[in-house]
């Protein structure tokens, strides 16, 4: 494992604003240092015209470039910048995304809809007390809405739906106030999402719900002044005082946030022992009331603002709708989200001593399993590969010299080298890696899932040239490490021909000129794994420069 990194910074683009978030790692946790919010509306001519204008890519630049001052005063050794909706859908998203490279240094990551709910997912499961149950949480963003299904902290079911506040309003009110029909017309297409979001879901029984993001910040705090406060309801695992739980928040709240992040009422709340739920019914009587206001009339709302009041129309009717759809009492507010996420994985990603190392490693691998299930790998012959594979990565490490990452990456490689099969057995290499290429892997980004892709290409006749489709997207200082995996996964493939059950043990090891492999033989001897190997010693010696010898021990 790597010298943990003692800051990292997590910066979010999205639809409606780009967000940064730093922390400094403390005894093995996080801790916030700067936050910064910037409102760009770089989805507003995507999802009209299907691309990004060169006044929102010029304003989105704009708020990068001052977080890459606050990044450079605070010292960040290692950063991890997405996009999401409105990159997703642009056609031109490359040109914005190379445009940032050459003013920040910075390279954005396109994440999907699945992955950005379980980045958020995790960094409100890392954070957030009284998350040990049946959860649901919702992230209405800019372009798309987030609902994701969680029992006992891990992922259930996400899904992903085009109901972002910026997209609807864009579509169905652009004019303010609302038409009736333009309403009458959302309200039909959040319906239709919802429902297939239902089948997947499927939230009966939930009994807490957690909202994330600006729109359901600014209806928490909206629904004090609005809406008649009424009692709150209480959630499980949390005590209320008295025979019933206190009513919200009666007094009307600044939108001013604390240092954390929270709202008052939010951390009024939390520190009385109690949870403040925003109920469904408070919910629909705010939807109702926000579209009969004039957009000055929303903007002085507390909590809502003049750049949240062009949007908060369509947001507010997702969560009616989601919530009365769902058959849920209401929501609670975090202030947690796909930044703390990212954030989380980092630290899980550089410090094993970290308590979200293990959930995120067992997370990352079951998603692996899963995928290699979807496609058919029959998981007891692949597993004596992946531990082969991981046993001569740690043998043969003074050799490989591989980064610890790679042990990994090539056990995932070694798991799903099969998937091909499920397209076509003719071929199957170059299947797998279009397969693992594409697949929705939790916890591996693109350019990791493009690593692995590559490793479980080349165990044919072929081998790996940089100007090859599988390479190519590859950064060149990957691709010596790529051949060498690539050897490894093949001698771990070659001591296991066609063994259910006699899997073989080996020893390695390293000499100045030659390795050594000594195999014990099982109940149905070696000679066709003994014959494998040493059809491999040409090209270990091509890529390693030393001779491999094989023999019985």
């Amino acid at each position: 494992m790597p010298p943990v990194a003692a800051t990292f910074a997590a910066i979010d683009i999205g639809s409606n604003s780009c967000r940064l978030k730093i922390a400094r790692v403390v005894a093995h946790r996080l801790k916030t240092l700067h936050e910064d919010r910037e409102v760009t509306r770089l989805g507003t001519s995507v999802f009209d015209t299907g691309l990004v204008s060169p006044d929102a890519m010029a304003v989105t630049l704009r708020a990068l470039k001052r977080f890459q001052r606050a990044v450079q005063a605070h010292g960040v050794e290692q950063i991890r910048v997405v996009a999401t909706s409105a990159m997703r859908d642009a056609r031109n998203a490359q040109a914005f995304v190379s445009w940032a490279k050459a003013e920040t240094g910075w390279t954005i990551e396109i994440i999907s809809g699945l992955e950005e709910g379980r980045l958020i997912h995790r960094g409100v499961m890392t954070n957030e007390p009284g998350t040990s149950g049946r959860v649901i949480l919702v992230d209405v963003g800019g372009g798309s809405c987030e609902i994701t299904l969680s029992e006992h902290q891990r992922i259930k079911e996400t899904v992903s739906l085009p109901l972002g506040a910026v997209r609807l309003t864009q579509e169905f009110i652009p004019t303010d106030p609302a038409t009736e029909e333009g309403l009458a017309r959302m309200k039909q297409f959040i319906g239709r999402e919802l429902r297939r979001a239902h089948r997947r879901i499927q939230p009966e029984n939930v009994p807490l719900v957690i909202a994330t993001s600006g729109t359901a910040a600014a209806l928490a705090e909206a629904h004090t002044v609005l809406v008649k406060p009424e009692a709150a309801m209480p959630t499980a695992g949390t005590r209320s005082k008295g025979s019933a739980a206190k009513a919200t928040a009666k007094v009307p709240i600044k939108s001013a946030k604390s240092v954390t992040g929270r709202s008052v009422a939010a951390r009024v709340a939390t520190a009385a022992g109690e949870v403040e739920i925003t109920t469904t019914h408070q919910v629909r009587r705010l939807a109702t009331k926000l579209r009969k206001m004039t957009m000055l009339e929303r903007a002085a709302v507390p909590g809502i603002g003049p750049k949240r009041a062009e949007i908060i129309v369509a947001g507010a009717f997702v969560y009616a709708e989601l919530l009365e759809a769902f058959a849920l009492p209401g929501f609670r507010y975090s202030d947690l989200g796909l930044r703390d996420g990212i954030l989380a994985q980092m630290l899980a990603e550089q410090d094993d001593r970290a308590t979200v190392h293990q959930q995120f490693e067992q997370e990352r691998w079951e998603s692996v399993l899963a995928t290699a299930r979807r496609y058919g790998v029959n998981l007891k012959t692949a597993e004596p590969v992946k531990a082969h594979a991981e046993q001569l990565f740690r043998d043969l490490a003074p050799l490989h010299k591989l980064p610890p990452e790679y042990e990994n990456w090539l056990a995932a490689a070694a798991m799903l080298s099969d998937t091909g099969k499920f397209l076509n057995h003719q071929g199957h290499h170059r299947h797998a890696q279009y397969i693992i290429s594409s697949s929705e892997i939790y916890g591996y980004t693109q350019p990791q899932r493009t690593i692995i892709s590559a490793i479980a290409r080349y165990l044919g006749k072929t081998r790996p040239q940089p100007e090859d489709r599988a390479m190519r997207n590859i950064p060149a200082h990957h691709h010596a490490n790529v051949q060498r995996s690539v050897v490894l996964l093949r001698l771990a493939i070659a001591l296991n021909q066609d063994r259910a059950s006699d899997v073989l043990r080996v020893t390695a090891r390293v000499y100045p000129k030659r390795i050594l492999l000594e195999l014990e033989p099982g109940r149905t001897g070696a000679e066709l794994e003994l014959w494998s190997l040493r059809k491999e010693a040409d090209y270990f010696r091509e890529v390693f420069g030393r001779e491999l010898f094989v023999t019985l021990a």
